[in-house]
C-alpha cells in the first residue's frame, strides 16, 4: 500500500497483497514513480485501514478480530500458513486513526505545523452549542435575560465503569499520539494534579439516592490502572467537548471530575452555565471552595457567572423529596425540555468497544478511545438536520397542548389566588431561596408529631390539676406511644429470624437472643402498666395463655391487646381509642413515606448494579445492597398494613370515615417507582401511576390541604407549558447556530488552503485541494439542512399564532438564515 497524502501519481498496475477481503503472497514489482514511498510502505492498501476504521465505529470490531478474519479468509485451512502482520497492522492502523485525525482538523493546513496544535485541538466541535464570535451574535452579553438565557451552556457530567484499563504497559513505552489535543486530557498535568490531592477523603452522601454511588468510591481497583472514565458533555445534544474525559483510579472520586468540569467551564467565555449530575445535590456544595485549590490555569471566575446546578431526570428519582424539586429540569425556569441523561446515550454507544480497549495500553486505549469519540460527535453532526427538525415538531405541538391544558386549569382558579401564585413561582424563579411553591406547604402528620402534641395536652392537664393518669410516670399516651414501639420491634426480631440461615453462626443465634430477652423484659415491664388502664386485658391473657399460647411463645409472638387488638364489644377507654387512632394515623402516613423511599432506593441500587456492575465479586456485593433495600421495603411495607388494619377496627368504633381515601389497600404491585411500566407489556400512553404517589400528604380532607394540592399542580402545569414554549424557542436558536457555524467553518478552510507555504508544487496543490473538499462538505450541510428546514420551519411557526411565546414575530425575526454572509475573499 501506498500511504500518501497527495493523491497524485498512483500507478495503476500496483498490486496489492492485503486487501479489504483477503490476504494473499504475490511476486510483485515495487512502484517505481518518482511520488513513491519506500516499498515496506507500499504493502498495504489504503481501503483495508478505511474498511477496518469503519467497522470498528459501526460494529466495534477489534484489530484482532478483523485481522483474523481476513487471514481465516485468505486460508480457512491451515495448509498454507500466513506470516502474522498483525503487530504491524495495529501500528499502522494507529498511525492512520491520527493521522486523520490532524487532517479533518486542519492542523497539516497550520503554518507552524501540527506541534502547533493546541490541547483539544483535534475534536470535531458541537455546532449547536454556543461559541462566542462564531454563532452567536456579538454583543449577546447584553442581551436582556429573556433573550440571554438562549446562550447559555448545557452540561452533562456522568462516570462509565465499564471503560476499565488493566495494569498494562506505561506512558513511557506507549505514549498517546494525541496527548491532550483530544477528547481525553493531558495525562501528565492531570496525574500530577490527583498526586497533589490524593490524601483528600471523599465526603459521603448525605441523601438516600447516593447510597449507590458511594458505593463506586470502594470498587476494587486490584490489577486495574483505571476503573473506569468521567466525562462532560454538552447535554442538549449528546456531543463530546474537548479535554473532558479523563481515566478513574478509584470510583468516582469529587477531585476527578472537578478537573475535568473547570477544564470545559474555562475554555468557554460565556456567562450562563447549566451542569447537570446525578449527585448534584451533594457535589455542589464545595464546588467553589474546591475551586481555589485548582491550579491557576483552570481557576473560574464563579462570581462573575451563573452557574445552576440539576440532576438528571431519570436519576432525579431516587432522590429525596426535597432534592426533586430543587434540581429538577421540569421546574426550574430557561432550561426548555433538557433531560441531562445525554452522557448514557453516549455510553451505550462507546461500553460495545470497552472488551478491546480494557486490553490496550495507556496510549492506545487514549488515542482509540479519541477516536470513536470524534466519530460520534460526527454521526451527530450529520443527522443534526433531521433530529432538530423533528424535535421542533414535537414541541411545536406539545407547547400548544400545555398551554391550552394550562388555561383551562386556570380557568377554573379564582384570579386572585391564581395572581398570588404567579408572583409566589416568579419570586422562587428569580431567587431559589425563596420557599419553593413546587413543594406542598401542609405537613403531614408524624408519629413524633402526635406524640408532641399529647405531652403538651398532659402538661397543660397538670397545671389544670385535672390530669388522669394512674401511672406516676406513664401517662395513657404514653402507654400507647410504647406499645407502637413494641409492636414495630416484634416485626422487625420476628423478620430477622426468618432471614436467618439454616444453620447459623453461634454469633448470630447469640445476637438474636440477646435481641429476644430485651425485648421480652420491656413487654413484661409495660404488660404491668397496660392492666391499670386496661383492666379487662388480665383476663383476656389468661384465657390466651390457657386456650392457644404454647408455653414456649416467643417475645415476638406476644399479644399486646391494644385498643384496636380488642373486639368491640370488650370495654375500653374511649380515651384510650382516641389516642391510639391518632399515633396509628401518623404511623401509616410515616410507612407510607418510608415505602416512597425504600422503593425509590431498591430501583435506584437496581439501575447502578445493571448499568455499572460487572464481576462475580462486585455483583455480589451489590446483590447484598439490594436484598438489604428489599428487606427495608417489605419492612415499610408490613408496618403500614399494621396501622392500616389497626385505623379500620378502631375507625368503625369512633366513627371516623373518608381515611380510607387516603390509606388504600397496599399490594405488592403498587411498590414501583413513578416511572416504571407496571405489568408487562404496558406502553407509556396506558401506563398508570401507583396509588402511593397520588396519596395526598394531608391529615384530614380539609380546603387547606385541597387548595394546597391544586396549587402544586397549578406550579406544575405552567412549568410543562413554559418549559415546551423554552425548547421550541431553543431550537430555533440552536438552527441559526448550526448554519452559523458550518458558515465559519468554510471560512475557515478558505483561509487554510493557503495558509501554508510548500516547497513543492504537489504538496501545495494537495493542501488547496483538500481544503476546497471540506468547504464543500460544510457547504453541502448547509444546503441540506437549509432545504430540509424551510417549508418546515414556516409551518410549524404559522400554527403557534395563538401562543403568546412563540408568535410570529419570533418567525420573523429569529428564524435560521437559509442565505447568510458570503465568504471571506469571495467578489460579494
Amino acid at each position: 500500500m501506498v500511504i500518501n497524502t497527495c493523491t497524485l501519481h498512483f500507478c495503476a498496475w500496483s498490486l496489492r497483497p492485503i486487501f479489504p477481503f483477503t490476504s494473499k503472497t504475490y511476486g510483485i514489482d515495487f512502484c517505481g514513480c518518482e511520488t513513491a514511498q519506500i516499498r515496506y510502505k507500499q504493502l498495504l492498501r489504503a481501503c483495508v485501514l478505511e474498511l477496518f476504521h469503519l467497522l470498528s465505529f459501526e460494529s466495534k470490531v477489534s484489530a484482532y478480530e478483523f485481522y483474523h478474519s481476513l487471514a481465516r479468509r485468505s486460508d480457512n485451512t491451515g495448509i498454507s500458513p500466513i506470516k502474522d502482520r498483525y503487530s504491524v497492522f495495529m501500528r499502522m492502523m494507529r498511525e492512520w486513526r491520527h493521522l486523520l485525525q490532524l487532517m479533518h482538523t486542519g492542523r497539516g493546513h497550520d503554518p507552524n505545523g501540527i506541534e502547533a496544535t493546541p490541547d483539544g485541538g483535534c475534536v470535531v466541535q458541537c455546532p449547536t452549542c454556543p461559541h462566542p464570535g462564531i454563532n452567536i451574535p456579538d454583543g449577546w452579553e447584553n442581551s436582556p435575560p429573556d433573550i440571554r438565557w438562549r446562550y447559555v451552556l448545557f452540561l452533562a457530567i456522568d462516570a462509565n465503569f465499564r471503560l476499565k484499563r488493566k495494569a498494562i504497559s506505561s506512558d513511557d513505552r506507549d505514549p498517546s499520539l494525541n496527548s491532550g489535543r483530544a477528547y481525553f486530557v493531558e495525562e501528565h498535568a492531570y496525574k500530577q494534579f490527583l498526586s497533589e490531592r490524593s490524601t483528600e477523603r471523599q465526603e459521603r452522601s448525605t441523601c438516600v439516592g447516593h447510597n449507590a454511588v458511594n458505593t463506586a468510591d470502594t470498587k476494587t481497583s486490584r490489577g486495574l490502572a483505571a476503573t473506569g472514565v468521567g466525562s462532560v458533555v454538552c447535554a442538549r445534544h449528546e456531543m463530546r467537548l474537548p479535554n473532558s474525559v479523563g481515566d478513574l483510579q478509584k470510583g468516582e472520586k469529587y477531585i476527578n471530575m472537578d478537573y475535568l468540569v473547570f477544564l470545559v467551564l474555562v475554555s468557554f467565555g460565556l456567562a450562563v452555565f447549566n451542569l447537570s449530575y446525578d449527585i448534584a445535590c451533594q457535589w455542589h456544595k464545595k464546588l467553589w471552595s474546591c475551586n481555589s485549590m485548582m491550579p491557576q490555569r483552570l481557576q473560574f471566575d464563579h462570581e462573575n457567572k451563573i452557574v445552576r446546578f440539576f440532576v438528571p431526570k431519570f436519576h432525579l428519582k431516587a432522590h429525596i423529596q426535597s432534592c426533586q424539586t430543587t434540581f429538577s429540569f421540569n421546574f426550574s425556569k430557561w432550561v426548555g425540555r433538557t433531560d441531562g441523561e445525554a452522557p448514557e446515550c453516549g455510553w451505550a454507544d462507546i461500553n460495545r468497544a470497552a472488551t478491546s480497549t480494557r486490553e490496550m495500553g495507556l496510549g492506545n486505549r487514549c488515542d482509540t478511545l479519541d477516536d470513536h469519540f470524534g466519530d460520534w460527535n460526527w454521526k451527530k453532526i450529520s443527522m443534526l438536520g433531521r433530529t432538530l427538525l423533528h424535535k421542533l415538531k414535537e414541541a411545536a405541538a406539545a407547547a400548544r397542548a400545555h398551554r391550552e391544558e394550562l388555561a383551562e386549569l386556570e380557568g377554573a382558579i379564582d384570579a386572585s389566588t391564581l395572581a398570588l401564585w404567579q408572583a409566589d413561582v416568579e419570586a422562587w424563579e428569580e431567587d431559589d431561596t425563596k420557599p419553593n411553591p413546587f413543594e406542598s406547604r401542609v405537613v403531614s402528620m408524624t408519629q413524633a408529631m402526635v406524640r408532641l402534641e399529647f405531652a403538651e395536652c398532659e402538661r397543660r392537664d397538670l397545671q389544670d390539676g385535672i390530669d388522669v393518669s394512674l401511672h406516676a410516670e406513664i401517662s395513657p399516651s404514653m402507654l400507647i406511644a410504647n406499645g407502637l414501639k413494641l409492636e414495630d420491634q416484634q416485626r422487625r426480631i420476628r423478620a430477622d429470624r426468618k432471614t436467618l440461615s439454616q444453620n447459623p453462626t453461634d454469633n448470630q443465634k447469640a445476637k438474636l437472643q440477646m435481641c429476644s430477652n430485651t425485648l421480652q423484659r420491656k413487654l413484661d415491664a409495660w404488660a404491668q402498666v397496660q392492666i391499670l388502664y386496661m383492666p379487662t386485658v388480665a383476663s383476656l391473657r389468661i384465657r390466651a395463655q390457657r386456650d392457644d399460647i404454647p408455653q414456649d411463645e416467643m417475645p415476638e409472638d406476644f399479644i399486646l391487646f391494644l385498643p384496636s387488638q380488642l373486639n368491640a364489644i370488650t370495654p375500653c377507654d374511649l380515651l384510650l381509642c382516641q389516642i391510639e387512632w391518632q399515633l396509628q394515623y401518623a404511623q401509616a402516613d410515616d410507612a407510607l413515606n418510608d415505602v416512597h423511599q425504600n422503593v425509590r432506593l431498591h430501583a435506584h441500587l437496581n439501575t447502578f448494579k445493571t448499568l455499572h456492575i460487572r464481576g462475580q465479586r462486585a455483583s455480589t456485593h451489590a446483590r447484598s445492597a439490594l436484598d438489604l433495600a428489599e428487606a427495608k421495603k417489605c419492612g415499610s411495607r408490613l408496618k403500614y398494613e399494621a396501622a392500616r388494619v389497626a385505623l379500620d377496627n378502631l375507625g368503625d368504633r369512633l366513627g371516623m370515615v373518608g381515611w380510607r381515601d387516603t390509606f388504600r389497600l397496599l399490594n405488592v404491585a403498587d411498590m414501583r417507582p413513578m416511572g416504571d411500566a407496571g405489568s408487562a407489556g404496558q406502553s407509556e400512553g396506558r401506563r398508570d401511576i401507583p396509588w402511593i404517589w397520588k396519596a395526598p400528604g394531608v391529615l384530614h380532607n380539609n380546603d387547606a390541604g385541597l387548595q394546597d394540592c391544586l396549587r402544586v399542580e397549578w406550579c406544575k402545569a405552567r412549568a410543562r407549558a413554559s418549559r415546551w414554549s423554552e425548547e421550541f424557542a431553543l431550537l430555533i436558536e440552536e438552527m441559526q447556530r448550526v448554519l452559523a457555524f458550518f458558515r465559519w467553518e468554510m471560512a475557515q478552510w478558505n483561509g487554510r488552503g493557503t495558509a501554508r507555504s510548500f516547497t513543492k508544487d504537489a504538496d501545495r496543490e494537495g493542501s488547496f485541494a483538500y481544503a476546497q473538499r471540506q468547504i464543500s462538505v460544510q457547504e453541502g450541510l448547509v444546503i441540506r439542512f437549509s432545504t430540509l428546514w424551510r417549508d418546515a420551519l414556516s409551518a410549524v411557526v404559522s400554527e403557534l399564532d395563538p401562543v403568546p411565546e412563540i408568535n410570529t414575530e419570533m418567525a420573523d425575526d429569529q428564524m435560521p438564515s437559509l442565505e447568510g454572509p458570503p465568504l471571506e475573499g469571495d467578489d460579494e
